[in-house]
């Protein structure tokens, strides 16, 4: 497989590719919308904070039953180049996930460089796994756990649902991920990873035996850098070769940033087939946005 960066590009070139913030309208003003969001939603809605999955401090998850037993549940892991946010700004999609009918889940796995980004895969798939394994407790089924990630979260949920140790799940929602973390080595990003070029393919979910979910959908904002575009675009090709050909949008008028606000919400293009794909909307246009 050929690597989906711009040949001969510059170091400059990569950084500022995989630097969401250039294309963004507002980053800065999202991420305070994420916060605010995920406050309101602790303290207004039924939840269990800090749930252990793990024996590591950071395996750690919020959770938030859904209304009605046995109704899906969702599994949200947080971006931030896997150095930054965490699940306590990942809060902000449940009132309309629960809304809907599901369940919420937002899961913790550690940054770096604490940690290392193998440390990560192996914290969301074993959270994963948990949630699988106490569906039932949390309100919902082990055959209908769905998992969704953004950016960095995006390369982890498919890291956790691929590879001959994947964890089943129901479904993948993966936003403006990076799938070949082979352009990142030379990058200012592997300041915190230090990631070598062995470790970058160990890492890089589109090298590995992909993800066996029943359903992916790969989403990015219309306005993303060409290196995020050309990523999801491969691994598209990817799935498609595999005979499982995923959902593949591009979401007018969103960014890296902002898309995921759109997770749940019946008057997006995103949320509606999210809630399509768990069963809990029809297909179709997004009647607003």
């Amino acid at each position: 497989m050929t690597q989906p960066d711009a040949a001969g590009a510059s170091p400059r070139e990569t950084d500022r590719e995989l630097s969401p913030s250039t294309r963004a309208r507002d980053a800065e003003g999202t991420l305070a919308a994420y916060r605010a969001l995920s406050r309101a939603a602790r303290d207004t809605l039924e939840h269990r904070a800090d749930v252990a999955y793990g024996p590591d401090p950071a395996e750690r998850l919020d959770h938030f039953p859904p209304r009605l037993p046995g109704s899906p549940l969702l599994v949200f892991v947080h971006g931030g180049h896997w150095q930054a946010s965490g699940k306590e700004e990942s809060c902000f999609a449940a009132p309309a996930l629960l809304a809907a009918g599901a369940g919420y889940v937002a899961l913790g796995y550690g940054l770096a460089p604490r940690r290392r980004l193998a440390e990560m895969s192996a914290s969301v798939r074993r959270g994963l796994a948990w949630v699988r394994q106490n569906a039932a407790a949390l309100g919902g089924r082990s055959d209908s756990v769905y998992a969704a990630g953004s950016s960095a979260g995006a390369h982890l949920v498919a890291m956790a649902a691929g590879g001959a140790a994947g964890v089943p799940v129901a479904g993948l929602f993966l936003l403006s991920g990076l799938y070949d973390l082979r352009p990142v080595v030379g990058s200012y990003v592997n300041d915190a990873l230090g990631l070598d070029e062995a470790a970058a393919r160990d890492q890089s979910p589109s090298l590995r035996p992909l993800p066996a979910a029943g359903r992916v959908l790969l989403a990015r904002g219309e306005h993303e850098t060409d290196a995020y575009a050309r990523q999801q675009d491969a691994f598209a090709q990817a799935l498609r070769r595999e005979g499982r050909p995923p959902q593949d949008l591009v979401v007018a008028d969103r960014d890296h940033f902002d898309l995921p606000l759109d997770l749940g919400d019946p008057a997006t293009v995103l949320g509606r087939a999210v809630l399509h794909h768990m069963g809990l909307a029809r297909p179709g246009p997004a009647p607003g946005r």
